[in-house]
């Protein structure tokens, strides 16, 4: 696997769906953990095209519900790598409701989850690094690695808790 470091828009994904009743609690509404699930997907193909390795979920975290998305509306999913990490990856994903009629959007989730590359043995193997091109990806790029920070204190938290 080559180890030359590719752009974040390399990663970048765009999925869609529209909420169908099968989707939807009694309130009209798509259920939180549908989105998850979207989400997930989303942001399986991203990290898989940055590593071109098959990638899995290690974690997700940061998951934020702003607003409902109703039945009949589009949901767009924007994924992309925003760090690579030795054989790690943080994907962000974007979380959007479009009212199919008229066109109007707004943002109603974000996530952070972080996938592994795996060889096929199962074992973790390097990923390529992500260089960042534009002021936003920086920003990004920068802000992953404080989350990074943030996740091994909480897996040392963790592991001491459960004396590990």
């Amino acid at each position: 696997m080559s180890n030359t470091a590719k752009p974040a828009a390399a990663s970048a994904v765009e999925m869609t769906e529209i909420v169908l009743p099968s989707h939807a609690n009694a309130l009209g509404t798509v259920f939180g953990g549908q989105v998850a699930a979207w989400i997930d997907i989303a942001a399986g193909v991203a990290a898989m095209r940055h590593a071109r390795r098959v990638a899995v979920t290690a974690s997700m975290d940061d998951l934020h519900y702003m607003a409902p998305v109703h039945v009949g509306e589009v949901v767009i999913l924007k994924a992309h790598v925003n760090r690579a990490f030795g054989t790690s990856m943080e994907v962000g994903v974007r979380v959007e409701a479009e009212n199919p009629l008229t066109g109007q959007r707004r943002h109603t989730a974000t996530a952070y989850l972080t996938f592994v590359a795996l060889a096929a043995d199962g074992q973790r193997v390097p990923v390529p690094p992500l260089t960042p091109e534009s002021d936003d990806e920086q920003r990004r790029y920068q802000q992953a690695e404080q989350r990074r920070v943030w996740r091994l204190e909480r897996r040392r938290m963790r592991d001491s808790e459960q004396g590990g």
